[in-house]
């Protein structure tokens, strides 16, 4: 689930049946052994117990997302007594957005939802006091998201939706209050915007037909050129936010070198003063103070590394490194800088939330995210640096079961999707389930996972199903070369472009892998590249220039080579594809014709769709349901332990389309 964008123009997004099926005891169906003590999934996927705490400005509330009988919901509690915790919202049927924001007032909190996955994320305000809840937004057909919120307006926000164009988002003036809305600009052109601490609108950007990101700048009710952005600059330059008096804009820039830093431009001179840059790593995240005032910046390798722009960080950071070790992430803070909120990222253990007073230098510990976790023999993620073919360097993280110590496990590829994403360190589910069932599990960050350099991003141009397929075949290569992976029980597990990437390998590599599991993967660049969502119409020239454009004949003829359907005579392996009929990112098409074409050629396929899900399984129901069919599947045709269904699949909607009979313990 992607959080509405709080106050920032992304130029780097880029694009960016039923309750009781038939099932057997996968215990005795399943080829994998079956151990008593394994750890229960849903451990593993059940929501978190707390997500995202955040302080109130005034520095006397904590908000949070928990689940409420099972489902995501808004949580407040008084700093003073947590105890005293109590949800806002009562969302019954599907998690409400991670993201959530206070008001200025102190008890107003802003919250978003979706229905079914359909990604139309509608902004709601809830009254902690009174509990009256308040539609900012129109309730159906549009997504929104925060633009900008200042103390100085302390009833209003602005909001942007796209109700009356869906390929563009105008700006609204809201009253977060009584939910009363004003049309600021109506935008017909721009993929978004950036404002000041004024609400004035200040920036503005569009694609042109190169990729090239052009910026503007609103002076006097016009738009004068203000900047370019190349398309090679696009996924690691970032327009962040002006300093309060709105003299200083910050930004992270990649333009004239590889890695992305951060830097302060004067508005009135254009001068740029550097304010952290890191030699390993892109600066990926700034934070600022409740004020405007940047205070540092992070970059990441393999672990978080953060770099003090204000003096007081160094003194956090020694902090909170005191109370304990893991990735440092800095969540909100009050108005008055005594208070801020601190998560930990852990792999072998729950991550913390916890609680800094910068008055007395102490750090509390607010919540465990995972309680379940708690006495769990968890596996550590070890960092690996992998060399691809061409001499690239792979970042991956890479998950040894106990099973690894007697010599050679199967292997489970776990590959992120995006691709203009990457996987980092910390408690990872899918490696922690799949260790738990004897499989050594690595993920890999293939060229054009962001993070490590603008160069290492645009080494995938028009490299998708190939260099970029190279670097994936690599990686199982090195892990069979150091001893780890048993060449003869390879899997291959991802979902979106990690999707893509699997039914690559199911068409391309047969040979590699025992079998293969997407999760509503593409299988056909050019129907894929005709049925993205309205609001990605604008940065389709991106897709154009860095995938291949469907709209010429030889950029067509490329996309047709580069599509798993095309190669469709090479799959042999078992392969198990899961789908979310509302996806609006990769449609169910993209599945279906995949398993027809599959069908057809009589390579064993199972499919099983989601009627409420769309891209990604957001109801814990769903993914127990997901992953217990994974499991048997995987078990079946590596070896693995496997855990009975038992009531995994209560309250799912998961169906069986197809092949129901080829994984132990379903029947179609």
């Amino acid at each position: 689930m992607h959080a509405p964008i709080d106050r920032r123009l992304l130029l780097s997004r880029a694009a960016r049946l039923g309750l009781c099926l038939p099932f057997i005891n996968l215990g005795d169906a399943a080829a994998g052994a079956q151990a008593p003590d394994l750890v229960a999934r849903r451990v593993f996927f059940d929501n978190p117990d707390y997500l995202n705490v955040r302080l109130s400005p005034d520095g006397t509330h904590l908000s949070y997302i928990a689940p409420v009988d099972g489902v995501n919901n808004l949580w407040v509690a008084p700093i003073a007594d947590l105890t005293a915790a109590r949800p806002v919202t009562r969302a019954t049927d599907r998690n409400i957005s991670t993201y959530h924001r206070w008001g200025y007032t102190n008890r107003h909190l802003v919250f978003f939802r979706d229905h079914d996955g359909d990604e139309n994320w509608r902004a709601a305000s809830v009254d902690i006091v009174s509990g009256a809840i308040v539609p900012l937004t129109p309730e159906e057909g549009v997504s929104s998201s925060v633009q900008e919120a200042d103390r100085k307006f302390p009833e209003e926000m602005l909001l942007r939706h796209n109700q009356r164009d869906k390929r563009y988002f105008d700006l609204f003036r809201v009253n977060i209050v009584t939910g009363k809305s004003e049309l600021v600009y109506e935008n017909s052109q721009y993929i978004g915007f950036v404002t000041d601490s004024a609400f004035q609108l200040r920036l503005a950007a569009r694609i042109a037909a190169d990729g090239t990101t052009e910026v503007f700048e609103r002076k006097d009710g016009d738009w004068v050129a203000f900047a370019t952005v190349p398309i090679a600059d696009s996924d690691t330059t970032d327009l962040l936010d002006f300093s309060a008096d709105g003299k200083t804009l910050y930004l992270i820039d990649s333009r004239g070198r590889d890695k992305a830093a951060f830097f302060a431009l004067d508005m009135a001179t254009r001068e740029t003063t550097l304010l952290a840059a890191d030699d390993d790593a892109d600066i990926s995240r700034a934070i600022f103070d409740e004020h405007r005032r940047p205070l540092a910046a992070m970059a990441m390798t393999d672990r978080a590394r953060w770099h003090a722009v204000d003096p007081s960080v160094t003194r956090d950071l020694a902090d909170l490194t005191r109370h304990g070790g893991g990735d440092i992430t800095f969540v909100s803070n009050s108005d008055d800088l005594r208070f801020g909120t601190i998560y930990y990222e852990r792999d072998t253990e729950s991550g913390e939330y916890a609680l800094l007073d910068r008055q007395t230098r102490d750090v509390h510990k607010l919540f465990i995210q995972r309680k379940s976790l708690g006495g769990v023999a968890l596996h550590k993620l070890e960092p690996v640096v992998i060399p691809s073919r061409d001499g690239l360097r792979l970042n991956g993280y890479l998950t040894r079961p106990v099973e690894a110590e007697a010599g050679r496990v199967p292997l489970v590829l776990v590959i992120h999707g995006g691709p203009y994403m990457r996987d980092n360190w910390g408690f990872m589910s899918v490696h922690q389930w799949l260790a738990s069932r004897g499989y050594a599990v690595l993920s890999v960050n293939y060229r054009g996972s962001t993070g490590f350099g603008k160069a290492f991003v645009t080494a995938a141009d028009h490299e998708w199903g190939g260099k970029m397929h190279d670097d994936l075949i690599d990686a199982v290569d090195w892990a069979v070369a150091q001893g780890i992976a048993d060449p003869k029980r390879v899997g291959f597990f991802g979902g979106s472009y990690g999707g893509y990437s699997a039914l690559m390998a199911a068409t391309k590599t047969p040979e590699v892998f025992a079998c293969i599991v997407d999760l509503f993967g593409i299988s056909n660049l050019v129907t894929f590249m005709a049925s993205i969502p309205p609001y990605w119409g604008p940065w389709i020239s991106i897709w154009k220039n860095r995938l291949g454009d469907p709209g010429t004949e030889a950029g067509r003829a490329f996309l047709v080579d580069r599509s798993p359907l095309t190669h469709i005579e090479r799959a042999t392996k078992p392969i198990l594809i899961a789908q979310g009929m509302r996806d609006v990112r990769v449609v169910a098409a993209e599945s279906e014709q995949m398993v027809a074409a599959l069908k057809s050629r009589n390579v064993p396929v199972t499919y099983i769709t989601f009627i409420d899900e769309g891209h990604g399984f957001v109801r814990p129901e769903n993914r127990l349901a997901c992953y217990g069919v994974t499991e048997a599947f995987l078990a079946k045709h590596l070896g693995g332990r496997c855990q009975p269904i038992g009531n995994d699949f209560a309250g799912s909607s998961l169906k069986i389309e197809v092949g129901g009979e080829l994984v132990p313990g379903l029947r179609g």
